[in-house]
Parts: C-alpha cells; sequence; structure tokens
C-alpha cells in the first residue's frame, strides 16, 4: 500500500512540474525552458490572421496568414512550444497564371513564420526560408495600418549557390515581393 502511495505521489508531483505556466511571446530565448509553453497572452496574433491581396511589378500576390497554436520548435539543444503566424502564399502574373502557390500541400520549401513581434513598432517579424535551395531566405516585416491593410516590407538574404548544396535545376526565382512598405488589402 505505502509503494502505490508513493507511486501516486511522485506521478501527481512529476505531472505539475511539467504544467508550466505559459511564457510570452519575444521571452529570450535563454529563458525559455525545455518543453514550455511561448503563447500570444496579449492577443498580438490575431488582427493579422485573414486573406489579403496587393499587385506589385503586375504580379498579384494573396497572403493567407492563419494562427498556429502549440507549434512545436525544435532547435539542437532544446525544444518548446510557441504560438505563431504561419503565411501561404499565391503569385499569379498580369495573364493569370500561377507563378508560385504555397496554399495547397505541404512543402518544405517557402515556408514563412512569424519569429516575434515588436509592439514598440506594431509589427510582426517573420522568417522566410526561401524557395529552392534557401534561395531569398530573409525576414519579412508586417505592420497593421488599420482594420483592412498591412504593411509588407521583405529583406532578402543572399546565398551561395553550388551543384552540392544545389543539385540539378530548380527554380531559383524568388517570386515574393522584395520591397518596403507594399500595402495588402485584407478580402
Amino acid at each position: 500500500m505505502r509503494d502505490i502511495i508513493l507511486c501516486i505521489g511522485l506521478f501527481v508531483v512529476l505531472s505539475c512540474k511539467t504544467q508550466q505556466n505559459p511564457l510570452p511571446l519575444n521571452t529570450w530565448m535563454e529563458n525559455i525552458t525545455q518543453g514550455a509553453y511561448v503563447k500570444d497572452l496579449n492577443n498580438e496574433l490575431p488582427p493579422y490572421v485573414g486573406t489579403y491581396k496587393a499587385t506589385y511589378l503586375g504580379n498579384e500576390i494573396t497572403l493567407f496568414i492563419t494562427k498556429e497554436e502549440n507549434k512545436l520548435e525544435e532547435l539542437t539543444n532544446k525544444y518548446y512550444y510557441n504560438d505563431v503566424l504561419n503565411v501561404k502564399y499565391k503569385i499569379k502574373n498580369s495573364s493569370g497564371q500561377i507563378l508560385q502557390e504555397t496554399q495547397n500541400g505541404t512543402t518544405p520549401n517557402n515556408t514563412i513564420t512569424s519569429t516575434r513581434t515588436k509592439p514598440s513598432t506594431g509589427q510582426i517579424i517573420l522568417y522566410y526560408e526561401g524557395t529552392n535551395c534557401g534561395v531569398g531566405w530573409g525576414d519579412i516585416y508586417l505592420k497593421k495600418i488599420n482594420n483592412t491593410q498591412i504593411s509588407w516590407t521583405y529583406n532578402a538574404e543572399s546565398t551561395l549557390i553550388t551543384e552540392q548544396n544545389c543539385p540539378g535545376n530548380p527554380d531559383k526565382t524568388v517570386y515574393l515581393p522584395q520591397t518596403k512598405d507594399l500595402i495588402f488589402t485584407k478580402q
């Protein structure tokens, strides 16, 4: 009987230990413990959720922004859960031909996920993994202008391409608008 009570007590203690209080967005990485939950406690992400459109250099860009709760983030030395924005997109040329689309299906390339917020400037910062072979990876800044408009700034970084890290002949065109303060309108 004593062993049963001891086992139940140990189970209760361990269960309580794993249920930590959620941490706010923008918690410094060194303050995030193993298995922690970084939660959107101040509802900073929902105002960006929706479908937005803009035209840039004759191309129509449609963004599909969703909020994902409890997304598992796995780093080399730690894992934790995080509330994030995910951005899927569709880009069409002036003839209506789809140049690139990430909305349907899951693709390891072209992912755009929020990494942090900047409440002082009203911005969300997202990370774009780049198109094929990581071409065009970089940060995207979204700023809420009003209830129906957001501003987009995309700063692409460069990537050294070799036959070893990018075999074959994949499309390495970055179709996302590489510009500052492009206005998207909510649909």
